[in-house]
């Protein structure tokens, strides 16, 4: 193990790892990074855990080894655990109505809509037809009661279309009725507490000196797209920007699909289940069985928000040609660039949080060009 404090690089990569620490160096140096953090596991192990650059776009702040931000819908991961749980343990079933759990969602022909139509994007309530203002992200209660009287935009099932931000009110209406608690209280005493995570869904104001600010992209998720889509309905209604997130009611506010504050150790902790089959420090917290269960293809075509071709899994991204991961692991990644990738056969995870925000919602280069040099060291 060499310990690294290369120019703006801080943290550990082991032995023939150290070529990765390189990337985020070379990423830092070029101004594609401000400020960003990579962590890859194996088995368990951590092989690499790195940071670098400034918290801030003047780049007066230096990253530190605590630092958290908002890593967008990076956050779905954490959600898709806590739901995957309630499944092994016979609380949840993927393959019933909605209503089951949750009966005034069977309103204006949701009857039929089932809880993995919304684990796989395809349910058909990708936004609100309410007209809604930035704010009202902070009201799950007004947020879940539109969606339950609300028709589905388009045949659930039939295909996936992109649920950005209203997956996460879903899955935490549908939990709540189930356990009697919110998705962010559930993730925090059933997951990251025992795990000793640093990621909330919901982040308390004791982390707030820790917090580093996004770097909102050039341009808006609505740009370019024909007014009348579902995907301009998607991301315009309401209209964000990614400077929702610098404000204190954003970060107090549980936003299941999109506001969790992590980095890359905690969001590399956290989905090291997947990677552990399982199990991680220790502790189970999925079967074998519900590990394979994230691999049932639930949807693979042209997403009717993203417009890319997407393959779902329950919850998490499949690999596809346009994305080819191991056919082995599962992942998803957030606005601006951050991503998690856990394979539980290679038992290899991968985690990449920054705070500058690439253009789109489906990733760039330099995660991708950290998780080439890492597959290449597995390899040699």
């Amino acid at each position: 193990m060499t310990e690294t404090n290369a120019p703006e690089v801080h943290g550990f990569a082991v032995d023939k790892y150290e070529r990765v620490r390189d990337v985020l160096a070379a990423n830092l140096a070029s101004g594609q990074e401000v400020g960003a953090s990579f962590t890859a596991m194996l088995d368990g192990e951590v092989l690499v855990d790195i940071w670098g650059g400034h918290t801030d776009v003047e780049r007066t702040t230096p990253w530190e080894r605590d630092t958290i931000i908002n890593v967008w819908s990076t956050t779905k991961t954490m959600s898709f655990i806590c739901m995957h749980m309630l499944a092994d343990r016979g609380e949840l079933d993927f393959s019933v109505p909605v209503a089951r759990y949750w009966p005034e969602f069977a309103a204006n022909g949701k009857e039929g809509v089932e809880v993995r139509h919304i684990m796989s994007h395809s349910a058909g309530l990708s936004g609100w037809d309410a007209p809604l203002v930035e704010e009202d992200l902070q009201d799950h209660d007004k947020l879940v009661a539109l969606h339950a009287a609300q028709a589905p935009w388009w045949k659930p099932g039939s295909q996936s279309g992109y649920h950005a931000i209203s997956q996460g009110y879903l899955l935490g209406e549908i939990l709540k009725r189930i356990t009697g608690v919110s998705l962010g209280t559930f993730f925090r005493t059933e997951v990251a507490e025992p795990l000793g995570a640093d990621f909330h869904i919901g982040t308390p104001a004791e982390c707030d000196p820790r917090v580093a600010l996004v770097i909102p992209p050039s341009t808006p998720l609505s740009a370019g797209l024909d007014a009348d889509s579902i995907a301009m309905r998607t991301f315009s209604n309401p209209p964000l920007s990614a400077a929702a997130a610098h404000t204190i009611g954003w970060r107090r506010a549980e936003i299941p699909a999109s506001n969790g504050h992590g980095n890359a150790r905690s969001v590399a902790l956290v989905q090291s289940i997947i990677s552990g089959n399982g199990e991680r420090n220790g502790r189970r917290f999925l079967s074998e069985a519900g590990i394979k269960r994230i691999f049932e293809e639930q949807s693979n075509g042209i997403d009717l928000v993203l417009g890319v071709e997407a393959r779902f899994g329950m919850g998490y991204g499949l690999s596809r040609p346009a994305r080819p991961l191991p056919e082995t692991s599962c992942y998803w990644g957030g606005w601006g660039g951050s991503i998690v990738i856990a394979d539980p056969v290679s038992k290899l995870t991968l985690s990449y949080v920054m705070n500058r925000m690439g253009e789109g919602t489906t990733g760039d280069e330099r995660s991708g060009a950290l998780a080439m040099a890492t597959y290449a060291a597995l390899k040699s």
